[in-house]
């Protein structure tokens, strides 16, 4: 059974964490790593989220995928493939790690742009970012114990922030 979905005020302490998860990613990928971003809700300042970082990294080439894949290893990461993004391959975090997703992007795909796409205007649109804070805390109310809903529940404000950027 998966983890019940909860939803916290936004921690200060994120981007710290970030810093700290980013250098020793960029440490052990050197220079097959073109970027490391933190994206999702605990990037974007006084946004609600889920306590879990989320960290896209994009490759300079999709051939560095096999050294990066063994160089993440050697730092305590699971390779775990794409779980169904196609471009997009999964890492689970070294035990003990603070919570954090690790994506490693074999090019700039879509789903890498959308990432930085809604983050960017989280950022700097702080009412909207509010009112998706709002909308996950009452998802996770909702929903505390089926993170499918949760997840669909906030795809329309998602959808509608990205078509947004895309035509603006």
């Amino acid at each position: 059974m998966a983890a019940s979905v909860i939803v916290v005020d936004y921690d200060p302490n994120w981007p710290v964490l970030f810093r700290a998860l980013q250098r020793r990613i960029a440490d052990a990928l050197g220079s097959v790593a073109a970027r490391i971003e933190h994206v999702g809700s605990t990037a974007v300042p006084n946004l609600a989220a889920k306590p879990i970082l989320d960290i896209d990294v994009l490759l300079g080439s999709a051939s560095d995928l096999p050294t990066a894949i063994e160089r993440l290893a050697n730092v305590g990461y699971a390779h775990q493939g794409d779980l169904g993004i196609a471009g997009r391959e999964a890492f689970r975090a070294p035990a003990g790690d603070p919570a954090h997703n690790l994506y490693v992007c074999l090019t700039p795909t879509e789903e890498f742009h959308r990432h930085l796409l809604f983050r960017d205007y989280l950022r700097a649109h702080p009412d909207d970012a509010k009112a998706y804070g709002e909308l996950k805390q009452a998802l996770a109310l909702r929903f505390r114990d089926d993170r499918s809903a949760y997840v669909d529940g906030k795809s329309e404000f998602v959808t509608e922030i990205i078509v947004r950027t895309n035509n603006g």
